[in-house]
């Protein structure tokens, strides 16, 4: 029977053979010596033929993964400068602290990891002492993406360096009182130590390639050199399964980042077990990288393995660690010698021969200690390694034990991610082991003290003379002092105050064309940051193209097919837009390295990010509450929007519910504008809120998401009237009365105010005349133009009256002795406008498209979830008639007269 995985003939015709009595020679060679030597051998001599060609620049496959052992060999790693001996009392230290600091945090339950800083302890502390950049040296500094699991050592070497004091490191995860430390990074909770938040796995090793890019962004375009920064990522092994961990590995290469640095801690385990029980996570992680087109440096064994490789003169070693799957590795580390003799030495008869040149010790040694990421020399040289690589980002692929040097109970015990303390024998253990001088007396009423030299100690001069020369403490945040950016001219947002007149214009162009002004500025013009997740012609931005440009590391390397059109699509090495492509958690990454720039580089840009508003908060929310954490600044623009005003697209476009999911955001000021002036003025205000001159109270680490419509329509003249710009930023104003729509309700007639967001303004107003028209009932119309932004002023004045301060929340200033009933309607689903409806005095009601979006016309979705002109009708009929200010049958006529 033929093989069906076997290359058939025709396959091989298709690869032309110049030279086939050549092709014979090479091939039978390999027959040779997989007869005479094995095949073992022959697959030896063809990875490393095969390197030999990559490294000639001969153009092949690249060789995705390689022998199960450290990349850079022991005779080729560099001294490390510094003391080594001080690093590790320091680390001792450290490693001490950070347990201590869980441990006795635990009589409260709030809880804590200690098996991963301990795992890592060694990564952090190379980098802190010989590689990472602090704020005040040239530029920017380095970033730092510190494995969330792995902050009770930060703060332990923090507490070492004065930055923290015993009192904080007891109130870790107690944050209450004010004095206490977050349980991972979160920069708005200590903002002057964590720069960037990244316990929600995935996402920080995202946001760290698209904050490398963005240091080459801002290079590229002339606004700071960033050469000197340098971005580290730490990472689980067990995050990489993270969809976003991975996502964006291509664009790192593609671009060339080799500012950027991942270290993976790869101790086996994720949070319930092993990584890849039956296969090689390394193995895996490197074979994925490579393809990617990333250098790759793998430290996995220290140096007590250098005596076997020594031993391995027939390979038999190294296949077997090649072999041996990561659960089994897992094992060794709580197995004695007799148990790895016969395991893993056992099969093989060159290996039972090596195992008995080796003691017990020696054994134990090798499986239980010795591993690449647990020693200074062998990490040192792969992060020299990695910052002397060029034209690649570089990941690290680190392998340690979790829970080292915490005990037999700790390490690599399935359950140690949710093991939150040590007894106080196991202390003394560790203490034993680290060699630290702490007394057995020091342990008062069993309570595990901390640690520390003394503020005077040599290991603390070290430490403090290290940061000192590469630039400052670090992790560290710094917003430097700049000055509030200027105010964009106003002529900008004035000239959508006279309307569009007879033109018909959407909400999103109104936006788009508003941009184009601002960016135009001479002062801030350069700031804005265009982010667009490849939809720019669908927002209608092809105009911004040949204008700002299209961001491209190498330019345009070919002749754009429409270059002979007037908005042909340009690449510029310093073009200001971002199109990353279909990606939305690509943009938001974007997005948050430009809007926390004013932190990290002390350039404030200003970003904007368009995008399908259904695929913005319910697809990357959770990086929205990353850029919330980072306390990010700029505009978000949900366009599209609405669940009936995307005609044709249906249920999975139709977006009814993305101003429920913001108003959940706290540093989210979510609004739903219906006009272009409104739009204007919003942006305005987020400006100055942002970026210039706050008022006294203002947060200013806030972000701005806006929901614009691609429906056209005419855009009216903003109202003459007192305090329609304050209503506009606040929530709620009236937008018209019955009378100054020109309508003349008979005397006495019933009123009711009609209160509309966005789109739905149209129908409210369509209704308003319907009502007076057919019905003689006066109705006034009121744009609600942020329902969140009224509910949290509302709630801010529940919490004033519970502290016993007279406060009356704005909706109902607003409302106060509107007569009649309130009816509220919006494109989206009713919770959005009821979430004011405790507040309102009035009866309430409300309509909106509840449940999922459908593919129609306009007129049809809206009659469909009743909240077209007629409905609004027949709903504020039904107010009226329960207030007996019109007949009961007034309901069932109009019903029947508009076929509802």
């Amino acid at each position: 029977m033929t093989d069906p995985n076997a290359i058939q003939p025709s396959e091989l015709d298709q690869l032309p053979d110049r030279d086939p009595e050549e092709t014979a020679e090479w091939q039978a060679s390999l027959d040779a010596v997989t007869k005479a030597a094995g095949p073992h051998r022959a697959a030896y001599l063809m990875r490393r033929t095969l390197e030999r060609a990559e490294g000639a620049g001969i153009a092949l496959p690249k060789l995705l993964e390689t022998d199960y052992v450290n990349s850079i060999p022991t005779s080729a790693e560099p001294a490390v400068p510094g003391d080594e001996a001080m690093e590790q009392r320091i680390t001792a230290w450290n490693r001490w602290n950070a347990a201590a600091m869980v441990t006795r945090g635990s009589k409260y339950g709030v809880g804590g990891h200690i098996a991963t800083f301990a795992s890592a302890a060694w990564l952090y502390e190379t980098g802190f002492n010989h590689f990472f950049k602090g704020k005040e040296a040239d530029g920017s500094g380095d970033q730092l993406y510190i494995q969330g699991h792995a902050s009770p050592g930060i703060y332990a070497r923090a507490f070492l360096d004065g930055r923290l004091n015993e009192e904080q490191l007891d109130n870790f995860r107690r944050e209450a009182g004010g004095n206490g430390l977050p349980s991972y990074p979160h920069p708005r909770r200590l903002p002057w130590l964590w720069e960037f938040p990244t316990v929600s796995m995935g996402l920080g090793p995202l946001s760290a390639i698209y904050q490398a890019r963005f240091n080459r962004y801002l290079a590229n375009r002339g606004i700071k050199d960033t050469a000197g920064s340098h971005v580290w990522a730490f990472l689980g092994d067990g995050e990489m399964d993270e969809p976003e961990s991975t996502a964006a590995l291509a664009l790192a290469a593609r671009e060339e980042l080799d500012n950027l640095t991942f270290v993976i801690n790869c101790n086996l385990q994720r949070l319930d077990g092993p990584v890849r029980a039956n296969f090689k996570i390394v193995q895996e992680l490197e074979a994925q990288f490579r393809g990617a087109g990333w250098n790759v440096v793998k430290t996995l064994w220290g140096t007590a393995w250098d005596e076997l490789f020594q031993l391995d003169t027939t390979g038999a070693l190294v296949r077997r660690l090649r072999q041996v799957p990561d659960a089994q590795i897992q094992t060794y580390q709580t197995r004695d010698a007799a148990y790895i003799r016969q395991d893993f030495f056992g099969g093989d008869p060159a290996l039972v021969e090596m195992a008995k040149l080796l003691s017990d010790d020696k054994i134990l040694e090798c499986f239980h200690l010795s591993r690449g990421g647990h020693e200074a020399r062998k990490v040192f040289a792969a992060y020299k390694a990695a910052v002397e690589h060029k034209g690649a980002p570089t990941v690290i692929l680190a392998q340690t034990v979790k829970g080292h040097t915490l005990g037999e109970g700790f390490a690599s015990k399935n359950a140690n991610h949710q093991m939150k303390k040590l007894s106080v024998d196991e202390f003394k253990n560790m203490r034993d082991l680290l060699e630290l001088p702490i007394k057995d007396s020091d342990f008062v009423d069993g309570v595990v003290p901390y640690g520390h030299p003394g503020a005077d100690s040599p290991e603390v001069r070290y430490l403090q003379e290290r940061r000192a020369a590469l630039g400052g403490p670090a992790p560290a945040r710094r917003v430097h002092p700049v000055a509030p950016l200027p105010a964009p001219a106003e002529k900008a947002f004035a000239s959508f105050d006279k309307g569009s007149g007879s033109q018909n214009v959407a909400t999103t162009m109104a936006f788009v064309r508003l941009v184009k002004d601002l960016v135009r500025d001479k002062e801030t013009g350069k700031r804005w940051v265009p982010i667009v997740p490849d939809e720019a012609r669908t927002f209608g931005m092809e105009s911004l193209f040949p204008s700002l440009g299209i961001y491209s590391p190498k330019g345009q390397t070919y002749e754009p097919v429409d270059r002979d059109q007037l908005m042909y699509y340009k690449e510029a090495q310093n073009g200001q837009i971002l199109n990353e492509g279909i990606t939305e958690a690509g943009s938001m990454a974007d997005f948050i390295a430009a809007s926390t720039s004013y932190a990290t580089h002390g350039e404030a840009m200003i970003p904007f990010y368009i995008f399908y508003s259904m695929f913005g908060w319910q697809r990357t929310a959770d990086q929205m509450w990353q850029l919330g954490d980072q306390l990010g600044r700029g505009f978000l623009v949900g366009a599209t929007a609405g669940r009936t005003t995307l005609t044709g697209e249906g249920l999975q476009h139709a977006d009814g519910h993305s101003p429920v999911i913001a108003a959940t955001n706290p540093a989210a000021l979510s609004y739903d504008p219906a006009f272009a002036y409104e739009v204007a003025t919003i942006v305005k205000d987020g400006l100055r809120r942002m970026y210039g001159e706050a008022a006294p109270g203002e947060d200013q680490n806030v972000f701005y998401y806006l929901t614009v419509y691609n429906e056209p329509m005419p855009q009216p003249a903003k109202p003459s009237v007192d305090g329609v710009d304050e209503g506009i930023v606040k929530g709620l104003y009236r937008f018209n009365t019955a009378e100054s729509a020109g309508i003349t309700p008979p005397a006495n007639a019933p009123r009711i105010q009609l209160l509309g967001s966005g789109t739905a303004i149209h129908w409210a107003l369509k209704a308003q005349q319907l009502l007076a028209e057919e019905w003689g009932v006066a109705a006034d119309v009121w744009s609600a133009t942020s329902w969140s932004e009224l509910r949290r002023d509302a709630l801010e004045a529940d919490e004033a009256l519970l502290r016993g301060e007279e406060r009356v929340p704005f909706v109902r200033q607003a409302l106060q002795g509107a007569e009649g009933p309130v009816l509220a309607v919006s494109d989206y689903m009713r919770q959005v406008p009821d979430q004011i409806a405790q507040w309102v005095e009035q009866d309430w009601s409300s309509l909106g498209a509840d449940g999922f979006g459908l593919s129609d016309t306009r007129e049809a979705a809206r009659r469909h979830f009743g909240v077209d002109a007629e409905s609004i009708v027949v709903a504020a009929l039904a107010q009226l008639a329960k207030r007996g200010e019109v007949k009961a049958t007034a309901v069932k006529e109009a019903r029947e007269k508009y076929g509802l």
